[in-house]
Protein backbone atom coordinates (compact mmCIF):
# COMPACT_ATOMS: atom_id res chain seq x y z
CA UNK A 1 0.00 0.00 0.00
CA UNK A 2 2.97 2.32 0.49
CA UNK A 3 3.47 2.43 -3.29
CA UNK A 4 -0.22 3.15 -3.86
CA UNK A 5 -0.14 6.02 -1.39
CA UNK A 6 2.84 7.46 -3.28
CA UNK A 7 0.91 7.22 -6.57
CA UNK A 8 -2.11 8.81 -4.94
CA UNK A 9 0.01 11.71 -3.67
CA UNK A 10 1.34 12.31 -7.19
CA UNK A 11 -2.28 12.38 -8.37
CA UNK A 12 -3.23 14.84 -5.61
CA UNK A 13 -0.27 17.06 -6.39
CA UNK A 14 -0.37 17.19 -10.18
CA UNK A 15 -3.91 16.36 -11.25
CA UNK A 16 -6.06 17.65 -8.41
CA UNK A 17 -3.81 20.61 -7.65
CA UNK A 18 -4.39 20.40 -3.91
CA UNK A 19 -2.65 22.89 -1.64
CA UNK A 20 0.65 21.91 -0.04
CA UNK A 21 -0.95 21.75 3.41
CA UNK A 22 -3.64 19.39 2.12
CA UNK A 23 -1.00 17.19 0.52
CA UNK A 24 0.93 16.96 3.79
CA UNK A 25 -2.25 16.21 5.73
CA UNK A 26 -3.30 13.44 3.34
CA UNK A 27 0.18 11.91 3.43
CA UNK A 28 0.35 11.92 7.24
CA UNK A 29 -3.14 10.47 7.68
CA UNK A 30 -2.72 7.75 5.06
CA UNK A 31 0.69 6.76 6.36
CA UNK A 32 -0.91 6.24 9.78
CA UNK A 33 -3.42 3.89 8.19
CA UNK A 34 -0.74 2.02 6.21
CA UNK A 35 1.29 1.46 9.40
CA UNK A 36 -1.81 0.24 11.25
CA UNK A 37 -2.79 -2.04 8.36
CA UNK A 38 0.70 -3.58 8.25
CA UNK A 39 0.31 -4.50 11.90
CA UNK A 40 -2.93 -6.29 11.01
CA UNK A 41 -1.32 -8.17 8.11
CA UNK A 42 -3.11 -6.09 5.44
CA UNK A 43 -0.35 -5.67 2.88
CA UNK A 44 -2.55 -4.81 -0.12
CA UNK A 45 -5.37 -2.33 -0.66
CA UNK A 46 -7.39 -5.26 -2.06
CA UNK A 47 -7.30 -6.89 1.39
CA UNK A 48 -8.96 -3.95 3.15
CA UNK A 49 -12.64 -4.34 4.07
CA UNK A 50 -15.14 -1.96 5.62
CA UNK A 51 -14.76 -3.62 9.02
CA UNK A 52 -10.99 -3.02 8.90
CA UNK A 53 -11.61 0.67 8.36
CA UNK A 54 -14.12 0.76 11.22
CA UNK A 55 -11.55 -0.93 13.50
CA UNK A 56 -8.88 1.55 12.43
CA UNK A 57 -11.13 4.54 13.12
CA UNK A 58 -12.01 3.10 16.52
CA UNK A 59 -8.30 2.96 17.36
CA UNK A 60 -7.87 6.51 16.06
CA UNK A 61 -10.80 7.73 18.14
CA UNK A 62 -9.04 6.50 21.28
CA UNK A 63 -5.68 7.99 20.30
CA UNK A 64 -4.69 11.13 22.27
CA UNK A 65 -4.43 14.29 20.19
CA UNK A 66 -0.98 15.69 19.66
CA UNK A 67 0.10 19.17 20.66
CA UNK A 68 -1.26 21.55 18.01
CA UNK A 69 0.44 24.87 17.40
CA UNK A 70 3.15 26.70 19.33
CA UNK A 71 2.39 27.00 23.02
CA UNK A 72 -0.82 24.95 22.93
CA UNK A 73 -1.26 22.28 25.60
CA UNK A 74 -1.73 18.62 24.73
CA UNK A 75 -5.42 17.71 24.75
CA UNK A 76 -7.44 14.51 25.13
CA UNK A 77 -8.81 12.15 22.50
CA UNK A 78 -9.04 13.15 18.86
CA UNK A 79 -11.82 15.55 17.97
CA UNK A 80 -14.59 14.75 15.53
CA UNK A 81 -12.95 17.18 13.08
CA UNK A 82 -9.73 15.11 13.13
CA UNK A 83 -11.68 11.90 12.54
CA UNK A 84 -13.60 13.62 9.76
CA UNK A 85 -10.29 14.47 8.07
CA UNK A 86 -9.10 10.86 8.45
CA UNK A 87 -12.27 9.50 6.83
CA UNK A 88 -12.05 12.07 4.03
CA UNK A 89 -8.44 11.03 3.31
CA UNK A 90 -9.38 7.33 3.23
CA UNK A 91 -12.33 8.00 0.94
CA UNK A 92 -10.22 9.99 -1.52
CA UNK A 93 -7.50 7.31 -1.51
CA UNK A 94 -9.78 4.33 -2.11
CA UNK A 95 -11.79 6.13 -4.77
CA UNK A 96 -8.51 6.74 -6.56
CA UNK A 97 -7.64 3.06 -6.19
CA UNK A 98 -11.03 2.08 -7.60
CA UNK A 99 -10.78 4.49 -10.55
CA UNK A 100 -7.30 3.20 -11.39
CA UNK A 101 -8.33 -0.45 -11.10
CA UNK A 102 -6.19 -1.26 -8.05
CA UNK A 103 -9.25 -2.46 -6.12
CA UNK A 104 -12.51 -4.01 -7.32
CA UNK A 105 -14.73 -2.45 -4.67
CA UNK A 106 -14.48 0.69 -2.54
CA UNK A 107 -14.44 -0.27 1.17
CA UNK A 108 -15.24 3.33 2.16
CA UNK A 109 -18.49 3.41 0.15
CA UNK A 110 -20.69 2.94 3.22
CA UNK A 111 -18.28 4.41 5.74
CA UNK A 112 -20.12 7.12 7.67
CA UNK A 113 -18.51 10.47 8.25
CA UNK A 114 -18.25 11.49 11.92
CA UNK A 115 -20.49 14.35 12.83
CA UNK A 116 -18.47 17.53 12.61
CA UNK A 117 -19.65 20.27 14.89
CA UNK A 118 -19.31 23.69 13.36
CA UNK A 119 -17.55 25.95 15.83
CA UNK A 120 -17.95 29.68 15.46
CA UNK A 121 -14.70 31.39 14.46
CA UNK A 122 -13.03 33.46 17.14
CA UNK A 123 -12.30 37.01 16.12
CA UNK A 124 -11.06 40.23 17.68
CA UNK A 125 -13.33 43.11 18.48
CA UNK A 126 -12.87 46.30 16.50
CA UNK A 127 -11.40 47.88 19.63
CA UNK A 128 -8.86 45.08 19.95
CA UNK A 129 -7.90 45.35 16.29
CA UNK A 130 -7.47 49.09 16.76
CA UNK A 131 -5.12 48.51 19.71
CA UNK A 132 -3.16 45.91 17.78
CA UNK A 133 -2.64 48.08 14.71
CA UNK A 134 -1.90 51.20 16.76
CA UNK A 135 0.66 49.45 18.95
CA UNK A 136 3.98 51.35 18.70
CA UNK A 137 6.67 49.51 16.76
CA UNK A 138 10.31 50.46 16.16
CA UNK A 139 11.07 52.14 12.84
CA UNK A 140 13.53 49.38 12.02
CA UNK A 141 13.29 47.16 8.92
CA UNK A 142 11.84 44.35 11.04
CA UNK A 143 9.47 46.73 12.81
CA UNK A 144 8.20 48.08 9.50
CA UNK A 145 7.78 44.50 8.30
CA UNK A 146 5.79 43.52 11.38
CA UNK A 147 3.47 46.49 11.04
CA UNK A 148 2.90 45.81 7.33
CA UNK A 149 2.14 42.15 8.05
CA UNK A 150 -0.56 43.11 10.57
CA UNK A 151 -2.13 45.77 8.37
CA UNK A 152 -2.23 43.54 5.29
CA UNK A 153 -3.52 40.54 7.26
CA UNK A 154 -6.47 42.48 8.65
CA UNK A 155 -7.14 44.61 5.55
CA UNK A 156 -7.18 41.68 3.13
CA UNK A 157 -8.06 38.61 5.22
CA UNK A 158 -5.11 36.57 3.95
CA UNK A 159 -4.25 33.15 5.35
CA UNK A 160 -0.86 32.86 7.05
CA UNK A 161 0.43 30.76 4.12
CA UNK A 162 -0.73 33.47 1.71
CA UNK A 163 1.06 36.19 3.68
CA UNK A 164 4.24 34.13 3.68
CA UNK A 165 3.96 33.37 -0.03
CA UNK A 166 3.09 36.90 -1.18
CA UNK A 167 5.53 37.95 -3.92
CA UNK A 168 6.56 41.40 -5.12
CA UNK A 169 4.83 40.93 -8.46
CA UNK A 170 1.58 40.26 -6.59
CA UNK A 171 1.53 43.75 -5.05
CA UNK A 172 -0.20 46.58 -6.92
CA UNK A 173 0.14 49.47 -4.50
CA UNK A 174 -1.07 52.30 -6.72
CA UNK A 175 -4.13 50.36 -7.78
CA UNK A 176 -4.68 49.24 -4.18
CA UNK A 177 -4.97 45.48 -4.55
CA UNK A 178 -3.09 42.21 -4.17
CA UNK A 179 -3.07 39.16 -6.40
CA UNK A 180 -3.27 36.20 -4.03
CA UNK A 181 -2.47 32.57 -4.83
CA UNK A 182 -4.67 30.59 -2.45
CA UNK A 183 -5.51 26.96 -1.79
CA UNK A 184 -5.15 24.67 -4.78
CA UNK A 185 -3.25 27.36 -6.67
CA UNK A 186 -6.44 29.39 -7.17
CA UNK A 187 -5.83 33.06 -7.87
CA UNK A 188 -7.97 35.88 -6.54
CA UNK A 189 -7.77 39.66 -6.36
CA UNK A 190 -8.07 41.25 -2.92
CA UNK A 191 -8.24 45.02 -2.31
CA UNK A 192 -6.29 46.86 0.38
CA UNK A 193 -7.39 49.91 2.32
CA UNK A 194 -5.43 53.14 2.57
CA UNK A 195 -3.70 52.35 5.87
CA UNK A 196 -2.58 48.93 4.67
CA UNK A 197 -1.22 50.46 1.44
CA UNK A 198 0.67 53.08 3.43
CA UNK A 199 2.18 50.55 5.86
CA UNK A 200 3.17 48.22 3.02
CA UNK A 201 4.59 51.11 1.01
CA UNK A 202 6.75 52.27 3.95
CA UNK A 203 8.08 48.76 4.45
CA UNK A 204 8.87 48.23 0.76
CA UNK A 205 10.61 51.59 0.51
CA UNK A 206 12.45 51.89 3.82
CA UNK A 207 12.46 48.41 5.36
CA UNK A 208 12.74 45.58 2.88
CA UNK A 209 15.81 46.92 0.99
CA UNK A 210 17.82 46.62 4.22
CA UNK A 211 16.73 43.00 4.68
CA UNK A 212 17.55 41.85 1.15
CA UNK A 213 20.63 39.70 0.54
CA UNK A 214 21.94 38.33 -2.79
CA UNK A 215 20.12 35.07 -2.05
CA UNK A 216 16.81 36.58 -0.92
CA UNK A 217 13.67 35.35 -2.71
CA UNK A 218 11.22 37.75 -4.35
CA UNK A 219 8.87 37.40 -1.39
CA UNK A 220 7.39 40.56 0.09
CA UNK A 221 8.01 39.74 3.74
CA UNK A 222 11.54 38.81 4.78
CA UNK A 223 13.18 37.89 8.08
CA UNK A 224 16.22 39.65 9.53
CA UNK A 225 18.38 37.12 7.63
CA UNK A 226 16.74 38.03 4.34
CA UNK A 227 14.90 34.73 4.01
CA UNK A 228 11.22 33.97 3.69
CA UNK A 229 9.31 33.34 6.89
CA UNK A 230 8.79 29.82 8.14
CA UNK A 231 5.20 29.18 9.24
CA UNK A 232 6.02 29.02 12.95
CA UNK A 233 8.26 32.12 12.81
CA UNK A 234 5.55 34.36 11.39
CA UNK A 235 3.00 32.71 13.71
CA UNK A 236 5.06 33.60 16.77
CA UNK A 237 5.87 37.12 15.54
CA UNK A 238 2.18 37.97 15.14
CA UNK A 239 1.26 36.43 18.48
CA UNK A 240 4.03 38.40 20.22
CA UNK A 241 2.69 41.64 18.72
CA UNK A 242 -0.77 40.79 20.03
CA UNK A 243 0.61 40.35 23.54
CA UNK A 244 2.48 43.68 23.32
CA UNK A 245 -0.84 45.30 22.34
CA UNK A 246 -2.38 44.01 25.58
CA UNK A 247 -4.52 41.25 24.07
CA UNK A 248 -4.46 38.74 26.90
CA UNK A 249 -6.98 36.15 25.73
CA UNK A 250 -5.85 33.18 23.61
CA UNK A 251 -4.85 34.52 20.20
CA UNK A 252 -3.91 32.98 16.87
CA UNK A 253 -2.93 34.81 13.66
CA UNK A 254 -5.94 33.24 11.91
CA UNK A 255 -8.13 35.38 14.16
CA UNK A 256 -7.14 38.37 12.00
CA UNK A 257 -8.68 36.61 8.98
CA UNK A 258 -11.81 35.84 10.99
CA UNK A 259 -11.92 39.46 12.20
CA UNK A 260 -11.69 40.70 8.60
CA UNK A 261 -14.70 38.60 7.58
CA UNK A 262 -16.73 39.19 10.75
CA UNK A 263 -16.32 42.97 10.62
CA UNK A 264 -17.28 43.03 6.93
CA UNK A 265 -20.42 41.03 7.73
CA UNK A 266 -21.31 43.24 10.69
CA UNK A 267 -21.05 46.31 8.49
CA UNK A 268 -23.37 44.97 5.82
CA UNK A 269 -21.09 43.32 3.25
CA UNK A 270 -22.68 40.77 0.93
CA UNK A 271 -21.93 37.14 1.78
CA UNK A 272 -20.89 36.33 -1.80
CA UNK A 273 -18.38 39.19 -1.75
CA UNK A 274 -16.89 37.92 1.50
CA UNK A 275 -16.65 34.43 -0.01
CA UNK A 276 -14.72 35.83 -2.98
CA UNK A 277 -12.40 37.88 -0.78
CA UNK A 278 -11.63 34.92 1.48
CA UNK A 279 -11.12 32.54 -1.43
CA UNK A 280 -13.66 29.99 -0.16
CA UNK A 281 -14.64 27.38 -2.74
CA UNK A 282 -18.06 26.91 -1.12
CA UNK A 283 -20.50 29.51 0.18
CA UNK A 284 -21.25 27.07 3.00
CA UNK A 285 -17.81 27.72 4.47
CA UNK A 286 -18.47 31.46 4.50
CA UNK A 287 -21.96 31.15 6.00
CA UNK A 288 -20.51 30.59 9.46
CA UNK A 289 -19.96 34.36 9.64
CA UNK A 290 -23.71 34.95 9.42
CA UNK A 291 -24.01 33.08 12.75
CA UNK A 292 -21.28 35.26 14.25
CA UNK A 293 -23.04 38.41 13.09
CA UNK A 294 -26.40 37.13 14.33
CA UNK A 295 -24.95 36.38 17.76
CA UNK A 296 -23.59 39.92 17.99
CA UNK A 297 -26.97 41.37 17.01
CA UNK A 298 -28.61 39.31 19.74
CA UNK A 299 -26.08 40.59 22.29
CA UNK A 300 -26.69 44.20 21.23
CA UNK A 301 -30.47 43.69 21.40
CA UNK A 302 -30.29 42.21 24.88
CA UNK A 303 -28.01 44.98 26.10
CA UNK A 304 -29.93 47.96 24.71
CA UNK A 305 -33.58 47.03 24.23
CA UNK A 306 -35.66 48.11 27.28
CA UNK A 307 -37.77 44.94 27.30
CA UNK A 308 -35.10 42.41 26.29
CA UNK A 309 -34.44 41.25 29.85
CA UNK A 310 -37.02 39.66 32.10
Amino acid sequence: MEALVEEFMVHVRHERGQAANTQRTYAALLNRFVAWAAGRGLASARDVRSQDLSDFLASERARPAKKKGPGRPRKGALSSASLYAQVAALRAFFRFCLDEGFVKTDPTENLPLPRRWRTLPKSLSMEEVGRLLASPMPATPSGLCDHAVLEVAYASGLRLSELRGLRLEHVHLEAGFLTVIGKGGKERVVPMGRKAREALGRYLEAGRPSLVTPRSPALVFLTRRGTGFAHVTMWLRIRRMARLAGIERPFTPHMLRHSFATHLMENGADLRVIQELLGHASIGTTEVYTHVSGRRLADVHEKHHPRAKG
